[in-house]
């Protein structure tokens, strides 16, 4: 309990970061408008078709009396549309990173430097750096929609559906963001996929706390772009300051070298 409290912590440090300096947080916010935009058209267009895809997944209630038949589509695009809001919530701060990559990279080094210095660099060519990040995005992002079909169907059963399901909803998709928001402190120091998501199960708390306040904080409209710059930061500072430390070489994090 007393991790993930210090991992919401993180987050408002992040937050109150930014905060101190207006010029950071607007430079964040571009990428972040950015993707933005292209998420809310998708998400209108869904919004427009959200019953008529219902009605296709749902031929068995055709037979159905009038009442039944639309509560049942009903329910299934109310959950439809929330699983895509959910992929989109934990998707947008990935396709950010990857869009707003410069700017997050100048962000996050900003804030290591007003900590006390950045780690000694590791040399990776440009083209390899975004190649990673793409195939982190897309694994991340492919793991997170198979979780978030899963919580659709969960999502149908009476009681569980509306209670229990959007809280575990809650706690995978914090735990993932925090993946994405660590990544670019972590990438720094030459720690690859499969060394971050290490690193997170051993520091189960902080990350679940950190990335549950995003999550939360995300929902809120307008709240994934508003955030994100702070978002950004709190990430950097949890993955100095609890993952690996500043003083840890490239070479020596916790299962360097490992492949990804």
């Amino acid at each position: 309990m007393r991790d993930s409290i210090t991992g919401v912590r993180y987050f408002l440090r992040g937050m109150a970061w930014v905060a101190r300096r207006p010029r950071q947080w607007l430079f964040g916010l571009i990428p972040a408008l950015i993707v933005l935009a292209v998420y809310v058209v998708a998400l209108v267009f869904l919004a427009n078709y959200d019953w008529d895809l219902a009605k296709a997944m749902s031929p068995f209630a055709d037979h159905w009396s009038k009442g039944a038949r639309d509560a049942t589509r009903g329910l299934i695009a109310v959950l439809l549309f929330g699983a895509a809001v959910m992929i989109a919530i934990v998707t947008f701060t990935a396709v950010t990173l990857i869009v707003g990559d410069p700017f997050y990279e100048s962000l996050s080094g900003r804030v290591e430097e007003s900590e006390g210095g950045l780690p000694p660099e590791v040399r990776v060519p440009l083209l390899r750096q975004l190649t990673r990040a793409i195939a982190d995005g897309l694994v991340v992002g492919a793991v997170t929609t198979l979780f978030a079909v899963l919580f659709f169907v969960l999502g149908l059963l009476p009681a569980v559906g509306q209670t229990v399901v959007p809280v575990i909803a809650a706690f995978v998709s914090g735990y993932f963001l925090t993946f994405e928001l660590t990544s670019i402190a972590l990438e720094r120091r030459g720690v690859r996929r499969r060394e971050r998501f290490a690193l997170l199960r051993r520091h189960r708390g902080l990350s679940l706390g950190f990335g549950v306040s995003v999550f939360v904080t995300f929902l809120i409209p307008l709240g994934s772009v508003l955030a994100m710059p702070g978002a950004v930061a709190g990430g950097t500072l949890l993955a100095r300051e609890r993952l690996v430390g500043p003083g840890i070489p490239p070479d020596q994090g916790a299962i360097a070298g490992t492949p990804a």
